[in-house]
């Protein structure tokens, strides 16, 4: 059997190539009983559109990038699904390519991208979000880019952020409600500056309740398993440990709770342990880890959304989205039991 034409979609639908081709592209100004013609006329003849010559007719790949430089494979994958799947509901296939955002070479190497694969539009993760060699060779570009997280010139480009203080905050005073009042905080990697915004949240919270800031219980991490392995071997060394360890990543929490088991302490009896992000991880491990879920998908799906509206020639009028955090209670946190470790 022939493969199927767009010339024979529209000859069953009763319509003209060019509304084809709008259905197909999923563009507006198409009435609703027109696009179900289109439609159904697609389905019975199985027609595939030609990627090849969507692309010529409409002097675009259909393709955006999702730049991402991330040691939390987990945050990464949640990214990820969230630009997936809202790009398969528009019709628009997803590049995706990592960077090292230390590298002096990045603005070269993101303008050899631009040149050698025709992409539409840029979608970049922290800390990307913040590189300014990147940002000038957009701008230079002109190519329609959503940050994800911004710290700095954030009216350039539309943005999707999260209440990441506010959600830290929330988080400490829970652990203090608890009755924990040395609590140890894991920072998180410090070129991710939207991270930096959790241990505001986590000092707020000490000062509201009268508990003085002990810089020995903030221990620097890197976003990765085995720089909150580090932290814990550093916290829990003290003459005073903590009662309670708060780290800014769901993956440092679980290197937290990795060497609590190792020096035989029980979670949450001689330690709660807390995260940030509630990614697959949280869930995963024992205890289940209590943590504050942010709106990963969410977040990647309001970018994309925001930059294929921008393709389609729509004014993206607010540079700013916020989508909320809030906290999840699980197992790894709970009343201190006063003993002699």
């Amino acid at each position: 059997m022939a493969k199927a034409t767009i010339d024979n979609v529209a000859a069953l639908a009763g319509v003209s190539i060019k509304t084809v081709s709008r259905v197909v592209n999923k563009e507006p100004n198409v009435r609703q009983a027109t696009r179900d013609k289109v439609l159904k006329a697609i389905d019975e003849l199985d027609y595939r559109p030609n990627l090849s010559a969507r692309s010529l007719a409409g002097n675009r790949s259909y393709v955006i990038g999702l730049l991402y430089d991330n040691p939390s494979a987990n945050y990464v994958i949640d990214v990820q699904d969230g630009v997936l799947s809202t790009c398969r509901s528009q019709g628009y296939d997803v590049l995706i390519h990592p960077c090292n955002h230390q590298d002096p070479d990045i603005g070269r190497e993101i303008r050899d991208l631009m040149r050698q694969t025709r992409i539409d539009g840029v979608i970049l993760t922290p800390p990307l979000s913040d590189v300014m060699p990147i940002l000038e060779v957009l701008k230079e570009r002109q190519l329609p880019f959503v940050r994800i997280a911004p710290t700095i010139d954030k009216p350039i480009s539309p943005y999707v952020e999260t209440n990441d203080a506010e959600a830290a905050y929330d988080m400490t005073c829970e652990l203090i409600a608890l009755g924990h009042e040395r609590i140890g905080f894991v920072a998180g990697h410090p070129d991710h500056r939207a991270v930096s915004h959790r241990f505001e949240g986590y000092r707020a919270a000490l000062v509201e309740n009268d508990i003085p800031l002990d810089e020995a219980l903030v221990v620097q991490g890197f976003n990765s398993f085995e720089s909150g392995e580090e932290a814990a071997d550093v916290l829990l060394a003290l003459e005073q440990a903590p009662t309670a360890i708060f780290a800014a990543n769901d993956d440092m929490a679980a290197g937290v709770m990795m060497v609590a088991h190792q020096k035989g302490l029980r979670i949450p009896g001689d330690l709660s342990v807390a995260g940030f992000d509630d990614t697959p991880v949280a869930h995963q491990i024992w205890p289940s880890l209590t943590t504050v879920r942010q709106p990963i998908q969410a977040m990647a799906q309001k970018a994309t959304d925001l930059l294929l509206k921008q393709l389609k020639g729509k004014d993206v009028q607010l540079p700013a989205s916020m989508l909320s955090s809030s906290l999840i209670r699980r197992d790894s946190t709970g009343k201190p039991i006063p003993h002699k470790r």
